[in-house]
């Protein structure tokens, strides 16, 4: 018996690379589609040549850039800074790999926790994130300045990613 729904995704060949300088107007473009108040390019041109904590990488499905995730590495703690798909390659599980691909580059460079904020109303990225071992902690009350909705604070160990 042959499955039923779409697999056409399955057969996809999946890269994880450090972000360079030659990806930050890919990246700004997922930002656009993605967050209200998106980051510039100049911001992430900033944290890949000044920002010594910060650590990006890039997911490629099949040379094309789909998404990308940052964090700063502070001693012993990441805190991801930004997590972001595509838009037409959300829905497909993609977001899962590159938050665990994240997290076990987040280990091997030494972390033992990895930290975020995310938005109160965003189920969709807290259920990911519950999935993945975050916890909620605290709330971080106007954290988000284009409608001063709060964040939650989450963390998570990092100890068998």
């Amino acid at each position: 018996m042959e499955p039923s729904g779409n697999t056409e995704h399955l057969n996809r060949t999946l890269v994880f690379r450090s972000m360079t300088l030659d990806d930050i107007e890919a990246v700004c473009q997922i930002e656009q589609e993605s967050f209200t108040t998106p980051w510039s390019a100049r911001a992430f041109y900033m944290e890949l040549t000044n920002n010594h904590f910060a650590h990006y990488i890039i997911m490629e499905v099949d040379g094309e850039i789909a998404g990308y995730a940052g964090m700063w590495i502070i001693v012993d703690e990441a805190h991801m800074t930004n997590i972001a798909l595509k838009e037409k390659f959300r829905g497909q599980k993609l977001g899962e790999r590159l938050l665990t691909e994240l997290q076990k580059t987040a280990a091997f460079l030494g972390a033992k926790r990895m930290t975020l904020e995310v938005r109160v109303t965003n189920h969709i990225a807290q259920n990911l994130y519950r999935k993945k071992g975050f916890k909620t902690v605290g709330v971080r009350k106007g954290y988000y300045t284009d409608n001063q909705e709060d964040a939650l604070i989450m963390w998570a160990e990092l100890d068998g990613v």
